[in-house]
């Protein structure tokens, strides 16, 4: 515990030494990259290299391996680089305009923007709460991820948008989520079918069953993880991001899909990489090396790397209807209903890529695509690629019929 204690001190005087220079963003990225390949390269730190009368302890290195927690840790030590760097600078958040269209702040509460984005005083940038933030203990497993000035600002005043039963909601709806994974685990054998290869034998309509019916599972797995320890944060007056606000089934599009996923990250990659690299300026470049760090910070495998790059080649696509429909106004219904019926069919698309891209980096890697594109690109498959894009299509609709009702509201 001592040495690692050493390490966050060394990365809070390099932080309060370097803030104010110029090339401070650059010696900060190098050396939370450097220390996140390095945990994964050589699986943590052994026992050893403190001194060998301790190597005895290696034997001893349990089940849970601390360093995949550790990414979440680099998160947040580079977030507290940039909010202290940052502190420096003038602020051009209105938080008086903010609060005029923010519909949480106008009801009282605060939201997470506004915490976010107004700072902190500088007496919060003291060791004692840069160590606090870094192994909060109901986030440091898995998350949520919450930036620095978020968290110290609710410290003193802890937070006010849920109430008693608020919270008591929150726990049994996790409780409901809970049981209903222990139904799926017990009847339903998706994993099985796709982790052993034997699906690898079974009709075009059996993988596509089992191919869809994984990542609902994995959607749900992520979603009680996350719910529980956001739960905890809340007990404790702590107010975070909730990751995946959508069903897995409710998106239809990338952008929308990887919002509604992990949010809390996508809130973190666009504050401190999107943002800082050029923002939409520069979106077709800049996605490649947002999800290129993302695979990387997951874990040191070739089937991330090909998940994050067949994402962002799905991303070009979209980019571009996306810029096609924003600069066509429709002038009337028949050029309306075209347009919707076109964005309906790229809905399709994009969620077969989805399920490709999620299948191929989370389960049969690069090495399963040959098997998964002789399943369906044949005599046999053909029919159930029609009938799956039929039923894509006609959830699409759904889906934006969804969005016009919540517009609504």
């Amino acid at each position: 515990m001592e040495t690692i204690q050493h390490q966050f001190l060394k990365f809070y005087l390099l932080d309060k030494i370097f803030a104010r220079t110029k090339f401070f963003l650059y010696l900060l990225w190098t050396f939370n990259l450097y220390f996140l390949l390095s945990n994964r390269v050589y699986e943590g730190y052994s026992f050893s290299t403190i001194g060998l009368r301790w190597s005895y302890l290696d034997n001893f290195r349990g089940t849970f391996r601390w360093q995949i927690c550790f990414n979440f840790v680099v998160l947040r030590m580079i977030s507290f680089g940039y909010d202290y760097h940052w502190a420096y600078d003038h602020s051009h958040f209105d938080q008086k305009k903010h609060n005029q269209r923010c519909e949480v702040c106008k009801s009282g509460g605060t939201c997470y923007q506004l915490l976010q984005e107004k700072g902190v005083q500088d007496d919060k940038f003291t060791f004692t709460i840069y160590l606090c933030y870094l192994v909060y203990a109901p986030l440091y497993l898995a998350g949520p991820i919450v930036s620095f000035n978020a968290f110290a600002s609710q410290l003193d005043v802890p937070q006010n948008n849920y109430k008693l039963r608020h919270l008591a909601w929150y726990g049994l709806r996790w409780t409901f989520s809970f049981l209903l994974m222990e139904l799926m685990t017990h009847l339903f054998h998706y994993n099985a079918l796709a982790i052993s290869g034997l699906w690898k034998q079974l009709s075009p309509l059996d993988v596509f069953i089992i191919g869809y019916g994984v990542l609902n599972f994995m959607w749900l797995k992520f979603f009680l993880i996350w719910r529980y320890f956001r739960f905890w944060s809340l007990v404790c007056g702590i107010d975070v991001p909730e990751n995946m606000p959508r069903c897995i089934n409710n998106c239809y599009n990338l952008e929308g899909f990887w919002k509604s996923w992990h949010a809390s990250y996508n809130k973190w990659l666009v504050r401190y990489m999107y943002i800082p690299l050029g923002g939409s300026k520069r979106k077709a470049f800049n996605v490649w090396i947002v999800f290129t760090f993302v695979a990387i910070w997951h874990d040191l495998e070739w089937k991330l790397l090909w998940w994050a790059w067949l994402t962002c080649l799905f991303f070009v696509p979209e980019m571009v209807m996306k810029s096609a429909v924003s600069t066509f106004k429709a002038e009337s219904a028949i050029t309306e209903f075209v347009v919707r019926e076109l964005s309906a069919i790229a809905g399709a698309i994009t969620i077969t890529c989805l399920m490709v891209a999620n299948l191929v980096g989370y389960v049969i890697g690069p090495s399963g695509i040959n098997s998964l594109g002789s399943r369906f690109l044949n005599k046999q498959g053909f029919p159930v690629l029609g009938g799956m894009f039929v039923t894509f299509y006609v959830g699409t609709k759904l889906m934006f019929h969804i969005r016009d009702a919540e517009r609504k509201w």
